[in-house]
């Protein structure tokens, strides 16, 4: 049950991804009414929140697009910092909307942040402890390893959890002020449609990321607890 989980979740994701990359590829060649670049929307939408400390840049790769609270930039890459189509439009305020969470104090974006150091020693410890573990467990009954690395994949499952309300918050975030009246689509309902469907399944991915760690967790989880009774 377990495994047959696992495998209905990875097909979901590769389904997620591929009609997510679709959908960027075919906003990204539908030029924005405004003829404003990403980069000149990003300015634009943090100018318009009086964000003045937050730096813009270009980053290297396709979807590489983040927003790092720890030195205050924008990453956009290259197809979004100098796109001027509806879905660099899209992406570059997304990536502002955090940098607008983060100048609000948006909580569920703080207690993410806090989570950071403690995630990435996870994260590195879930690599080879599930698969040791599990070894170890089969030939040698000891079944340390492997809780260790399920409470591991606890702490990364959570915090792709927490990660939701972070991203659909800041699209939300970028969809109003693309809306409003000093927005860059405001008035065009087709764009603005267009941009809410990039961003929706862009959303769509972290869930289906999220439902997948969930079930792995519990595949490993079960397979710790059935052992030890």
């Amino acid at each position: 049950m377990g495994l047959f989980l696992l495998i209905a979740v990875a097909i979901v994701s590769f389904i997620v991804q591929w009609r997510f990359k679709s959908k960027f590829k075919t906003y990204s060649e539908i030029g924005l009414s405004s003829g404003l670049s990403g980069r000149d929307i990003a300015e634009k939408m943090l100018s318009d929140h009086g964000i003045a400390d937050v730096k813009i840049i270009s980053v290297e790769g396709q979807l590489t697009d983040h927003y790092n609270p720890a030195d205050r930039t924008v990453n956009l890459s290259p197809e979004v910092y100098h796109g001027k189509s509806v879905a660099a439009a899209a992406v570059a305020a997304h990536e502002c909307g955090h940098a607008v969470q983060h100048a609000k104090a948006y909580s569920w974006l703080q207690f993410r942040s806090s989570m950071v150091p403690v995630v990435s020693v996870a994260s590195s410890l879930v690599q080879w402890t599930l698969m040791i573990g599990v070894l170890l467990m089969a030939f040698s009954g000891n079944y340390i390893v492997l809780t260790v690395g399920v409470a591991a994949l606890a702490l990364v499952t959570l915090f792709s959890f927490i990660t939701l309300p972070v991203e659909f918050d800041a699209s939300n975030r970028a969809l109003a002020w693309l809306n409003t009246n000093g927005g860059v689509m405001a008035g065009n309902t087709e764009e603005h449609g267009q941009a809410k469907d990039a961003l929706w399944w862009a959303a769509m991915t972290y869930v289906v990321a999220a439902l997948g760690s969930l079930a792995t967790l519990l595949y490993y989880a079960s397979m710790l607890f059935n052992r030890r009774d």
